[in-house]
C-alpha cells in the first residue's frame, strides 16, 4: 500500500509557526500537529527568509486525518485532566483521614452548662 505525501495549507503552516513563536517547544508542536519536528524547522526558516511570500504553493488538508487527530488530542487532554483530578481527590481524602485520626473524638455526654436549669 503506497502512502500519499501529505500536503499542508499555508494557514496550517503559519499557525504552526505562530505557535513556535509563542515559545512552545518544537517537539510539543510537532506531536500536537502530527508533523515531523524537522519539517517545522524548515517551515520556520522559510518563513523567516520570506514572510510575505512563504508557502505560496497549493496545499490541502486531509479532513479525516485532521478530525481524528483533533479528537485524539481532546481525549488525551481529558485523560490528563481526569488523572489530575483523581490525584487531587486522593490528596483531599488523605488529608481528611489524617485530620480525623489526629482530632479528639467528640464526647458522647452533654456538659449541662447550656443555661437550662442552671441555678440563679
Amino acid at each position: 500500500m503506497a502512502k500519499t505525501r501529505r500536503k499542508f495549507t499555508r494557514e496550517f503552516k503559519l499557525a504552526a509557526i505562530k505557535r513556535l513563536q509563542t515559545g512552545i517547544p518544537v517537539g510539543r508542536v510537532a506531536r500536537e500537529l502530527e508533523v515531523n519536528p524537522t519539517q517545522l524547522q524548515v517551515w520556520k526558516r522559510e518563513f523567516e527568509k520570506r514572510p510575505t511570500s512563504a508557502f505560496s504553493g497549493e496545499g490541502r488538508k486531509r479532513l479525516e486525518e485532521t478530525e481524528v487527530a483533533e479528537l485524539e488530542r481532546k481525549v488525551g487532554r481529558q485523560a490528563m485532566e481526569i488523572d489530575f483530578l483523581k490525584g487531587c481527590l486522593r490528596q483531599i481524602e488523605e488529608l481528611r483521614k489524617s485530620q480525623v485520626e489526629t482530632a479528639n473524638p467528640p464526647s458522647a455526654g452533654k456538659s449541662g452548662k447550656n443555661g437550662k436549669g442552671a441555678a440563679r
